[in-house]
């Protein structure tokens, strides 16, 4: 599933909200098992050839540890803990099942694709961890 069904997702909820302002922006980042591993041309051109992805792409920054991006320092300061799916244990499966990964601690970031939702003037609403999908009902109630 993750992470490019998560870019078609994402691309799918651009275009529900976007007539009402909302803006996706993604930023690339190659800390999780190298996922991202292109350059910020190359992830741009996969990810609309592959997904029809239009919303825009930013270059790949550092969003946890050592060279944390000021936005991603900032994002995660507004909101320390992200909201998770009932019953959700994606933190233990990353460190137990998946290779032992370590995860840090609940204010950084889990993984990719975790979402944050800013509002009009730039109040961080919520912050979304990465098992929970773009098109998850808790996503589109906090929008509206």
């Amino acid at each position: 599933m993750w992470p490019y069904t998560a870019v078609r997702w994402l691309e799918a909820l651009y275009q529900k909200y976007a007539d009402r302002g909302l803006a996706v922006l993604g930023f690339p980042a190659d800390e999780f098992g190298a996922q991202e591993p292109g350059s910020n041309a190359e992830i741009q051109e996969f990810c609309a050839a592959n997904y029809g992805e239009r919303f825009p792409m930013f270059s790949k920054i550092v969003v946890k540890g050592v060279g944390q991006h000021p936005l991603y320092a900032a994002l995660t300061s507004a909101r320390p803990e992200a909201r998770t799916l009932d019953g959700s244990d994606f933190r233990q499966k990353l460190m137990h099942i998946a290779y032992g990964i370590q995860v840090g601690e609940p204010s950084e970031i889990l993984w990719n694709f975790e979402k944050f939702l800013i509002d009009r003037r730039g109040n961080v609403i919520e912050r979304f961890s990465p098992e929970v999908p773009p098109d998850a009902s808790v996503i589109g109630s906090a929008i509206d």
